[in-house]
Parts: structure tokens; C-alpha cells; sequence
């Protein structure tokens, strides 16, 4: 067939080459994920350079149903990031804690039920992770993710990555949004670690995002053993039927995966750990289809290691939001066996 369409002809070669490294049961899984996990970190453009934290409260506050700490921390050296530590009100701590990773949006005030800016209260109808956390009786964390909130937001609080492509720039370098957004959870974790001991279990930490948040949550599971549980929502999919047939923001690409993984090839190295794919039925942009299809890969993993029940997929009857009511019982079942 011959082709004058540049992008049908890419979409075509996609679609026809197995991925490089894709998980293949024969082989010892140990030793496949010693190696795509480095590829993947590669290919990520991880690790960046570790500086000191300088770990600062800002302040503090005592609300109804929870104690609110403000803090920020040194990601790399001279950039710095806003976040929030919620502690359920009467608790016996340490807690487990959910690291809330909020979508494309105006910021992490959108986990917390926080309308900034016309248009949040629509985002937090179904995005207010933080506040299902604590009423879940867990803490949570919010953050600024890279080109949302105060670490690039538009003036109406639009996501720079979304509208400006403000997170091109980092290509240039060999790095990527996503990756950036997983370095600063890995630091944020390590933060936790030397810092917040007093009030979170670092045993059970818990990563949840929806969208962009879903996606940065998956990837960072995939790097960092000490997230104990993984909920990414309406992310996880085959490029085939996610990121290549419907426009999404420039963040979402990293160069080269797709010569070398599909999406459930890289979700195969958060196994043994916990993970609850959630997707939506009727999700326009992470296709029902192509998210099955990346779980039933991830299940052969989890069944290669004999933890089949520490691996669920959540379908929601909706489209692209999360679904608490199916989730959060979920999660209690799972931490308490």
C-alpha cells in the first residue's frame, strides 16, 4: 500500500512491530525486569541529580475532620515544591498514605475539595482524593505535579503542559514529563522517609491518580519498590487505543517507548506489589479495550509469581473519572490481608 499521510504510515509501523522488550513468560521474570527496568528509566530520562531537601513547614491547621500540614521540599537543586499532608483528626498514627496525584487541572488544591478557579468544581466532583483518603481513615499528600498548579499554571490555572507545551523544553535535554513527575514522587517518598515518619506507615504507602495523575502514579509504581500499592485511574491502556488515535497533551509521550514496551509490558514491574487498575466503561481517551488488553498482560506476571489477588482491574460505569465507591473497599480489603 502506498502512502502519502505521514501519520497513518507511523500509526501503520506502530501498530505492526512487537515491542523490543515486551514480557514474555518463558523468560525468568527477575531477570526481564532488571533490564526493562533500566531501559525504562532510560528512556525516561531518569535518574536526575539528588540535592538536599531543605524540607520546610509553612504551616499548619486544624480543620474538622483532619490536621493540615503545608510544607515543601527541594526536588532538584533550586526547584522546589508545594505540598499538603492531611492527617485524619483522633487518629493512632503512623498511618497508611495515599500520595494523591490530581490530573490536569489547577493544582493540588483539587484533591483537597478546593475551588481556586472557575471551572474546580466540576474537577473535584470526582478528583477530591485527599478527602476520601482521610475519611477512608488514611493520610494523604498532595503535590504540585510539573506544569500544574504553582509549578506552571496559566493565570486562570489551565496546566502549561496542556495549552503551551510548556514541557517540551525538557526534551532538549533527554528528559521527559512523565519522568519528571516520578523523580519528584521519589522525593517526595524520601522526604517522607527522613520527615514525616511520626504520622505516615512507610510500609504502606499508596499511590492514586486519575488522567495525567493515573499516569504519573503508574510510572512512578514501575520505579519505586516502596510505593506498596498502585491505583492509577483512566491510564492505563495500549498506546494503540490511548495516546495514538486521540489528541492528548504533549506529557503523556516519552520517546521511544513504544519501539520497546506496550503499556502492560511496563506494568508487569510493579508486580508483586498491589496494584488496582481502575478504567472507566466509557472512557473516550483510555480506551475500555486496549485497557483490558494491557491488564490481561499484567496479570501474567502476577500469575508467573503466585500473587494473582494482589492485582485487581476496576471497571467503572462511567468515562473519565475515578470511582471511589468501587475502589476505596478495595483498598481496605487489600491492606488488611
Amino acid at each position: 500500500m502506498r502512502y502519502y499521510n505521514s501519520h497513518d504510515y507511523i500509526v501503520k509501523k506502530i501498530k505492526n512491530q512487537k515491542p523490543l522488550m515486551a514480557y514474555d513468560e518463558s523468560v525468568a521474570f527477575q531477570e526481564w525486569k532488571v533490564q526493562s527496568k533500566q531501559k525504562l528509566e532510560e528512556l525516561l530520562g531518569l535518574p536526575f541529580e539528588k540535592c538536599e531537601d531543605d524540607f520546610q513547614i509553612l504551616c499548619e491547621s486544624d480543620m474538622k475532620e483532619y490536621h493540615r500540614m503545608d510544607f515543601e521540599f527541594q526536588s532538584e537543586e533550586g526547584y522546589y515544591i508545594p505540598c499538603s499532608l492531611l492527617i485524619p483528626s483522633h487518629a493512632s498514627y503512623p498511618l497508611p498514605t495515599v500520595i494523591c496525584l490530581q490530573g490536569h487541572s489547577s493544582g493540588k488544591h483539587i484533591s483537597m475539595g478546593e475551588a481556586l478557579f472557575e471551572g474546580d468544581e466540576s474537577t473535584i466532583a470526582h478528583s477530591d482524593f485527599a478527602l476520601q483518603a482521610v475519611k477512608e481513615g488514611y493520610c494523604a499528600v498532595t503535590l504540585d505535579q510539573r506544569y500544574m498548579g504553582k509549578t506552571g499554571q496559566a493565570a486562570d490555572g489551565t496546566p502549561s503542559c496542556f495549552t503551551e507545551n510548556r514541557s517540551m523544553p525538557s526534551l532538549l535535554l533527554g528528559r521527559t514529563a512523565i519522568g519528571e513527575r516520578v523523580w519528584d514522587v521519589q522525593r517526595l517518598i524520601d522526604v517522607i522517609e527522613v520527615h514525616l515518619q511520626k504520622y505516615v506507615d512507610i510500609e504502606r504507602i499508596i499511590c492514586l491518580g486519575n488522567s495525567g495523575g493515573g499516569t504519573a502514579t503508574f510510572y512512578a509504581a514501575c520505579m519505586d519498590e516502596r510505593i506498596y500499592m498502585a491505583i492509577p485511574s483512566c491510564a492505563v491502556c495500549t498506546f494503540e487505543e490511548s495516546v495514538l488515535p486521540v489528541y492528548h497533551c504533549a506529557c503523556n509521550y516519552i520517546p521511544g517507548i513504544r519501539k520497546y514496551f506496550n503499556m502492560g509490558d511496563i506494568g508487569c514491574l510493579i508486580a508483586p506489589r498491589r496494584l488496582i487498575q481502575v478504567n472507566g466503561v466509557k472512557d473516550h481517551l483510555f480506551w475500555i479495550d486496549g485497557a483490558r488488553e494491557c491488564y490481561q498482560v499484567i496479570q501474567k506476571a502476577y500469575r508467573k509469581l503466585g500473587c494473582e489477588d494482589r492485582c485487581y482491574m476496576v471497571e467503572g460505569d462511567g468515562a473519565h473519572q475515578f470511582f471511589p465507591s468501587d475502589v476505596w473497599p478495595l483498598v481496605k480489603e487489600m491492606l488488611q490481608r
